[in-house]
């Protein structure tokens, strides 16, 4: 028999990311596992007009970090399209430049050879119909809690059901809404971008969650144990009203892991993690908002009397305050310490604290052993890794689902506290130290640390042979093999 000189391709699995941080690094650590599983992978990421380069630019320099720092993972960078007008909203400018994205994806998806699945970020919902128009099997990644999709996959019947007098969730301070799956949520607590049903914000994101179904399935970055009221919702078709909800697969926590690693047998271990290294075992609090999150100049202040008057050793991740409130951005200049914190402050603490510029390395931080709290804007990606490493969370959410993410951790896991006022103009120094007391102090924070010491084994147990999120992720896998 002669050499096959054309062999058949190897199907090739196509991620198609967003451009927000907390997006990008689970879709790249999911780009990993797939790879390790002798895939082909593509990230297919969007490149912003012109028109919209102030709001993208700090997006774009992530993109091309995290590219940097993932030489296994193949990107395509898809052509910017023409949008000459953008739209002042800037969640709605960045939902356009997904949607006029999708002719160039389509063409993209058509030039591969061999496509095995499709799998979508939330926000590049359009892209079904890329995904259509090539004939490619979609499947949706969903880089949130499973509590968050329950609840809006529901809130598509929500507001048919209350089309007639109901209030928006602005209007409705701190009453209940009753989701399947989850915890009572405040309508105070859902995401700014549902608040007003008569927004356009509001009707994108539902027309959002209303496709969701079209997919043949949903990954979801979580785990059963964590989140196991909200998973059995999902699977049992409970959060859709009249359509069949597709299966959903638990296959996290999918967090960065080894990259700080690799940088300490470079020589370059985080200084933060030298000064742990010198400190007691479960005897710091590590403070930090997240890549985009930063809080007032008088609020800093407020943190720092906070933490001087509890006496407990901390480590503080500090940006510089935003000039715009209402903007947030990966490029702010470093902050001044001396001109934000309170007079002495820095000099004062100095035994017990240390105060990082920007950022610090966060898995590294929640793993060491000094580490006892976390106080955490409850980014999805912050809340696995806190629960992975089994460190209680004390609950100070900023945006985006960060409030919902408060009601799981605290109401439904059991694994932190709520920071007061963090829905009001400033959180007081006196609940700072109140809540770092709380739960390095008092028998309810020995109940929190318990709970994450189970929470820790439990997602060392799914991520093993025969583990929840090891068996979600075959299934995947063999659904893949169906969909070819």
């Amino acid at each position: 028999m002669e050499p096959n000189h054309n062999p058949i391709p190897t199907p090739t699995v196509v991620l198609h990311a967003c451009l927000g941080v907390g997006h990008l690094i689970p879709m790249v650590e999911l780009a990993k596992l797939l790879l390790r599983r002798g895939l082909a992978v593509v990230i297919a990421v969007p490149t912003p007009p012109a028109s919209t380069a102030d709001y993208f630019a700090s997006s774009a320099s992530a993109v091309g970090a995290l590219e940097a720092a993932s030489p296994s993972v193949s990107f395509h960078h898809l052509p910017p399209p023409d949008y000459p007008a953008p739209d002042p909203d800037p969640f709605l400018q960045m939902l356009d430049v997904l949607r006029l994205t999708v002719p160039a994806f389509a063409a993209f998806l058509r030039s591969l050879p061999s496509v095995a699945a499709l799998v979508l970020d939330l926000f590049c919902v359009d892209a079904l119909d890329a995904a259509a128009s090539a004939a490619v099997t979609a499947y949706f990644y969903y880089t949130s809690s499973a509590g968050d999709l329950a609840a809006f996959l529901h809130l598509p019947h929500y507001f048919a059901a209350t089309a007639c007098g109901g209030a928006s969730f602005k209007d409705m301070g701190k009453a209940l809404l009753r989701f399947p799956g989850v915890p009572p949520i405040p309508a105070s607590d859902m995401p700014h971008t549902v608040l007003d049903r008569a927004d356009r914000t509001c009707a994108a994101r539902v027309g959002h969650y209303g496709r969701i179904p079209e997919a043949r399935g949903v990954l979801i970055n979580t785990y059963e144990w964590l989140e196991a009221r909200a998973v059995r919702a999902l699977r049992d078709g409970a959060c859709v009203h009249g359509r069949a909800t597709p299966p959903v697969y638990p296959i996290g926590p999918l967090i960065v892991r080894g990259q700080d690693a690799a940088s300490e047998a470079e020589g370059e271990r985080h200084a933060c993690l030298a000064w742990l290294d010198a400190q007691p075992e479960r005897s710091v609090v590590f403070l930090c908002f997240g890549s985009l999150g930063a809080v007032s100049s008088a609020q800093l202040k407020e943190i720092a009397r906070g933490l001087e008057c509890s006496g407990h050793r901390f480590m503080w991740v500090v940006r510089r305050p935003p000039d715009d409130p209402s903007k947030f951005s990966l490029s702010r200049p470093e902050p001044d310490l001396e001109a934000l914190l309170p007079e002495g402050f820095l000099e004062r603490t100095k035994d017990r604290g240390m105060v990082v510029r920007m950022w610090a390395p966060q898995v590294e931080v929640l793993r060491h052993t000094a580490t006892a709290a976390f106080v955490t804007h409850c980014g999805w990606n912050s809340v696995l890794e806190a629960a992975s490493a089994g460190v209680p969370m004390l609950c100070w959410p900023l945006y985006a689902e960060q409030r919902l993410n408060k009601v799981f951790v605290v109401d439904e896991m059991k694994a932190g506290v709520v920071v007061d006022g963090y829905d009001e103009e400033m959180v007081t120094a006196e609940e700072v130290e109140k809540k770092l007391r709380l739960v390095m102090e008092s028998e309810e924070g020995e109940r929190l640390r318990e709970r994450l010491a189970l929470a820790k084994e439990k997602a060392a147990e799914v991520l093993a042979d025969g583990g929840s999120s090891r068996v979600a992720f075959e299934e995947f896998l063999n659904d893949l093999n169906i969909a070819k």
